[in-house]
């Protein structure tokens, strides 16, 4: 196992959590800067699992022909899934129940076995909170942030974020005109977990006449009286962009129970449906619900987000070559510079109530429901 005054031979690179463009950027990126000092670079697949599934193929060599032209795509050419934690690794029991295995330590033998000096961690909350506990336990990392729902308090931006806004606005310019043709309401869900910043910044970029967000809970009647008063303006549409975590005063957030293979899940969402019945029961409009669901998560990511990906791989890679480990690179003001893993999973990011997007969304007339 590599420390800080190892030299570097062999590094690794994983994606975990949900996918996102500009994870192949971030990719090329740490592969094409990782080769310029002469190392060798594998990619380890499917989050954590290419080193515990017993898959030969878990572990790819990646070279400058396996990254040539993958900037501009979406997804992840590594793989990713949400529920390979090696300190809770899901295994099935001898009469089917769904239960827990701690694999870290095997993972760490074969981490060492394949000869890795240090892994380049790309992923979210969770995905870093393996990151630091992998640390902990003596491996050399350096984490990347990744989530659209732009939440790590620590990185004014994470890559996906605004490629994630674009589509959302996007599908909000589209639903304006088959609304006002119809003169429906439309209540367009959108991803974000416990905070509002795709519903925010897509709601205020697409004109919606109502946003929902966590930050701000909501009373069904106060977004029924801003249809009623467009109404009353001769506008007979409204179109609604709520997140997926939005919930009422004093209720809570709605969730789903889905099916994982085998299993089933409770997971948010769900939202948008429950507040277009309640809206068309309480207004007498007609109103459609869409879910745009992982449309988000797909797709080129956009300039900006490429950029950004190209920035945090090759500081990822400065800070392994620096021996800098235990750390996350983030996006300060202008410049991208490393935390330690412990500050970059301290604070999680929410919408200001208070705050200037906010204020600008009240100044043009968006109403919040509350």
């Amino acid at each position: 196992m590599a420390d800080s005054s190892s030299p570097i031979r062999r590094i690794a690179i994983n994606t975990g959590g949900g996918d996102a463009p500009g994870l192949n950027a971030v990719i090329r990126a740490v592969v094409l800067a990782a080769l310029r000092r002469g190392w060798e670079v594998y990619g380890i697949e499917r989050g954590y699992g290419g080193l515990l599934e017993g898959d030969q193929n878990g572990l790819v060599r990646l070279d400058d022909d396996r990254v040539r032209g993958i900037t501009h795509e979406g997804g992840t050419i590594l793989g990713t899934t949400n529920r390979g934690n090696p300190f809770a690794w899901p295994e099935r029991g001898e009469e089917g129940e769904q239960r827990t295995h701690d694999r870290s330590a095997e993972f760490l033998r074969a981490f060492r076995g394949h000869g890795l000096d240090a892994l380049i961690a790309i992923g979210g909350d969770g995905s870093l909170g393996i990151a630091r506990d992998l640390s902990e336990c003596g491996l050399p990392v350096v984490g990347v942030p990744k989530t659209i729902d732009n939440d790590l308090a620590y990185t004014d931006l994470s890559f996906g974020f605004l490629t994630a806004v674009d589509t959302a606005t996007d599908a909000l310019d589209k639903l304006h005109s088959t609304a006002e043709s119809h003169q429906r309401v439309m209540v367009v869900e959108v991803m974000g977990r416990h905070s509002g910043w795709i519903a925010l910044y897509s709601g205020l970029a697409g004109t919606a006449d109502v946003i929902l967000i966590p930050e701000i809970p909501y009373t069904i009647e106060r977004v029924c009286e801003k249809i009623r008063a467009r109404e009353a303006q001769d506008r007979h549409f409204s179109i609604v962009c709520v997140a997926e975590g939005a919930h009422p005063v004093g209720g809570p957030m709605v969730t789903k129970t889905v099916r994982a293979g085998r299993e089933e899940q409770v997971r948010l969402g769900g939202i948008g449906e429950r507040i277009a019945i309640e809206l068309a029961d309480a207004t007498g409009k007609e109103t459609r619900a869409l879910t745009l669901g992982h449309l988000q998560r797909g797709g080129s990511p956009n300039a900006y987000d490429r950029l950004l990906s190209l920035r945090f791989g090759t500081a990822a890679v400065d800070c392994v070559a620096a021996g800098h480990f235990g750390c996350a690179v983030g996006l300060v003001g202008d410049h991208v510079k490393p935390v330690t893993l412990d500050e970059a999973l301290r604070e999680r990011k929410f919408v200001d109530p208070d705050g200037e997007l906010v204020a600008t969304a009240r100044d043009l007339g968006i109403s919040f429901g509350a």
